[in-house]
């Protein structure tokens, strides 16, 4: 069993950054792929980024591809999402995962079996 504890979420003009961390527990995260998903009022939750367990190259929903950066500290068991250039459109609760998702389904929730409770990330105009 793995536990996540997502943190650094809050409230940030259009246009500055936040550094997001899920603390992992209960297990190495070392062979797991972790991910990070968003989901806003009324809407179904979304992939952010991820990045396998195997590998090391990361994948990037479009809309966040040049501001986001996921990275991982297996040694402190530990996931980051650098987010720079926050717009709007990035306010969501922002949640932690953890899995063992094949290539192609790495971008896909049902992949991952440990979530973490959230974080708010509201971005003002």
């Amino acid at each position: 069993q793995v536990q996540l504890v997502e943190s650094g979420g809050g409230l940030v003009q259009t246009g500055g950054a936040l550094r997001l961390s899920c603390a992992a527990s209960g297990s190495s995260l070392s062979g797991y792929g972790v991910a990070w998903f968003r989901q806003s009022p009324g809407k179904e939750r979304e992939f952010v980024a991820a990045l396998r367990a195997q590998s090391g190259y990361p994948h990037y929903e479009d809309s966040v591809k040049g501001r986001f950066t996921i990275s991982r500290d297996n040694a402190k068991n530990m996931v980051y999402l650098q987010m720079n250039s926050l717009e709007p459109a990035d306010t969501a609760i922002y949640y932690c995962a953890a899995g063992r998702p094949i290539a192609s389904s790495a971008r896909t929730s049902a992949a991952y079996y440990y979530w973490g409770q959230g974080t708010q990330v509201t971005v003002s105009s």
